[in-house]
């Protein structure tokens, strides 16, 4: 009897615990302090959903490359020929600079051990890293890594990227902010529904093409959506891209878009994975067109 009762107590617990990681607070509270926080502003309203036209794409390898395997990959550009990494975990967590191709760290800086360091970005010469639950943000100098400031913000810290103009910000839930860089206070919010629900769990992102690209957290799926309405624009399936083999009991999930604007390349990676790849996107056939395709082969 008492070991069934430890057992359903140690069930319930670790519920709670992915739970905690799953669903942020979804609502906002004041935040006092003497950084810059983030004022909160009313969501755009957007019943958006995923419909049958919406294109989907699966991958093409182009090239692989190796990742350390110390990496629980939080957020991930390409800017200046160099590879930029948040790193997460408490004790673990870190900023880095690496050399594509060798995969070689250039240059590191430690968060310090009680901060979980999640997504970051890099605007005007300045890094932006989000922590995920402490409601606290580091600025660096992006030259010398060396820390300028703080910010604070309402919930949790998840995914971060930009325009060029605003610091665009995910939480876990289905709403991204828009924040001034230089008063970091928000400028706007949209949310993202797929059909007709709201689609949460929106992660580590990435500005491409005058989109913005977000991973959904614990799937092999990336989302494509309209930075003014939130809408859905296309879904991206990278189910199987680290090959069985590579896997060890500690290899956790998809997470990690960067974006080579100048060489049009697109990399992604994994938590703890031991290779980045660079891919290119092929567009999955709608079932009409399959449909079209057999019966102009006459095979229906």
């Amino acid at each position: 009897m008492c070991r069934i009762t430890f057992l359903a107590i140690t069930l319930l617990l670790s519920a709670c615990n992915d739970v905690q990681r799953a669903t942020p607070n979804l609502t906002p509270t004041p935040v006092v302090s003497t950084s810059p926080s983030l004022s909160s502003s009313p969501a755009t309203a957007n019943s958006n959903s995923s419909t049958a036209d919406v294109p989907t794409y699966t991958y093409e390898v182009v090239n692989t490359y190796p990742h350390a395997r110390d990496a629980y990959t939080q957020g991930l550009i390409f800017q200046d020929g160099i590879l930029w990494e948040s790193t997460g975990e408490r004790g673990r967590s870190s900023l880095r600079k690496v050399d594509l191709k060798t995969g070689k760290v250039l240059k590191k800086v430690d968060v310090p051990l009680e901060f979980f360091a999640e997504g970051m970005t890099v605007l005007d010469g300045k890094v932006y890293q989000l922590t995920w639950q402490e409601h606290k943000g580091f600025i660096y100098d992006a030259e010398t890594l060396k820390k300028l400031g703080e910010f604070s913000y309402q919930g949790e810290g998840w995914g971060l990227t930009h325009d060029g103009e605003s610091l665009i910000m995910s939480d876990g839930t289905n709403q991204l902010r828009f924040l001034h860089p230089n008063t970091l206070q928000v400028k706007r919010t949209i949310s993202v529904f797929d059909k007709g629900e709201p689609l949460a769990q929106l992660n580590e992102l990435e500005f491409i093409k005058g989109e913005i690209w977000a991973n959904i957290w614990q799937t092999d799926k990336i989302v494509q959506l309209d930075p003014q309405t939130g809408k859905i624009l296309g879904w991206i399936d990278l189910t199987g891209l680290l090959p069985t083999r590579d896997y060890t009991p500690e290899t956790d999930v998809l997470n990690g878009i960067a974006y080579d604007k100048e060489g049009d390349r697109l990399f992604v990676t994994g938590k703890l994975w031991p290779k980045l790849f660079e891919i290119r996107l092929v567009k999955k056939k709608a079932p009409t067109e399959v449909l079209d395709e057999r019966r102009s082969n006459g095979d229906v």
